[in-house]
């Protein structure tokens, strides 16, 4: 027979190996002689040691890179693409038992959906309407994953790698709009310029006396400078009057 205080050992040993404790952000699938029994919830838990078991499934949004994609786009341009999925567990059940490494399978159903859908629509889609090209990879990894007890909660694309040509060439581009802009400005501000001098020009030849009021503030004008001599090649007097 075995002494009591061994017994007492050996049992209390028992019950502590069984003690688990978990986290509020975490879920616990116990399994049974590996059938499932339950979802435990968080806090203070105890199992039958060598008879269940647990597997601990994090309920928090989980953050998966998409590694860089070689990608040919419509308009027949290689380019690189990256991106980023946002996720959670929403049911632990389904997650665990309907598909092995739902991380891994989320990743690559994302580098697969950003290759089809990158691969529909031409460069300047993509580089414009990041945010669109992100939704329509949501929408396709949503379907793929629908019964899995996964909430996708986004998908953004990170970066877009082009060829040193292509950037030369998307350079020069920009350039060119740039001073086609410039040119369009500045023709407009001629255009109304001129439209500000027809306008003075014609309040002018309707007031002599306006003639006469420029003219002196042109004077004044060249009198700063002190070394200047100034002629008239007419009299005063032979300036337009006012008729009366």
């Amino acid at each position: 027979m075995f002494p009591p205080l061994i017994l007492f050992t050996v049992f209390f040993v028992f019950l502590l190996s069984g003690i688990r404790i978990i986290f509020e952000y975490k879920r616990a699938l116990k399994f049974r002689f590996g059938k499932y029994v339950e979802t435990l919830q968080p806090g203070f838990r105890w199992i039958i040691p060598l008879v269940d078991s647990i597997q601990i499934v994090d309920i928090r949004v989980i953050t998966i890179n998409i590694v860089s994609q070689e990608v040919m786009t419509e308009d027949n341009v290689p380019c690189s693409i990256d991106g980023v999925v946002f996720f959670k567990v929403i049911d632990p059940e389904k997650a665990v038992l309907k598909v092995e490494e739902y991380n891994f399978a989320i990743t690559q159903l994302s580098q697969a959906a950003l290759r089809d859908v990158c691969g529909k629509v031409e460069l300047d889609t993509i580089l414009s309407k990041r945010e669109e090209m992100g939704k329509n990879i949501k929408s396709i990894v949503e379907v793929e994953t629908k019964g899995w007890g996964i909430d996708i909660i986004d998908v953004k694309i990170k970066d877009i790698q082009l060829p040193e040509n292509m950037k030369r060439m998307m350079a020069n581009q920009a350039e060119a709009e740039r001073s086609r802009r410039a040119k369009i400005i500045l023709a407009l501000a001629e255009e109304q310029a001129a439209g500000k001098l027809l306008e003075a020009g014609k309040l002018i030849d309707q007031s002599p006396s306006a003639i006469k009021l420029r003219l002196y503030q042109t004077l004044s004008n060249i009198a700063a400078e002190k070394n200047s001599t100034i002629l008239f090649p007419f009299p005063e007097e032979a300036l337009p009057r006012n008729k009366k």
